[in-house]
């Protein structure tokens, strides 16, 4: 299967899937003439990989992914390690976006948006330790 097949079973771009090629993370086999054949495993990986990027893990994450993945000695434990990391990430960057967007929605209903100049949000953002002007 060319590369533009290999997209369309894959899901993923053709820009894509070269860049996996040259990172190393799929290698498919080159026929005589020096093209890209995919094989079903090959198809199988790269559906692997869009489904792991799909849920935000890493490239380097994808490589340990994958490696786990096609090693059917591993320990289930490596997976879960990895795959907690992310979570735990997650939850960090949950918990981050959580606290913007309650302090910008405290902002928002402490302004009057009238036309008086002044605005808790702008103060907000710039802060008490705000120079003078």
């Amino acid at each position: 299967m060319n590369i533009s097949e290999a997209a369309i079973a894959s899901g993923l771009p053709a820009k894509t899937i070269r860049y996996y090629e040259e990172i190393e993370l799929i290698r498919p086999a080159r026929d005589p003439n020096g093209y890209r054949a995919f094989s079903d495993t090959d198809i199988h990986n790269l559906t692997f990989l869009a489904r792991a990027r799909a849920l935000g893990f890493s490239i380097e994450d994808c490589r340990a992914l994958l490696a786990l993945y096609r090693d059917k000695s591993r320990a289930s434990a490596d997976v879960k390690r990895i795959a907690q990391a992310h979570l735990d990430q997650i939850e960090e960057k949950i918990a981050d976006l959580t606290a913007m967007r309650d302090t910008l929605s405290h902002l928002v209903h402490a302004c009057h948006g009238n036309q008086r100049p002044d605005c808790p949000i702008l103060e907000g953002i710039g802060g008490p330790d705000r120079p003078e002007h």
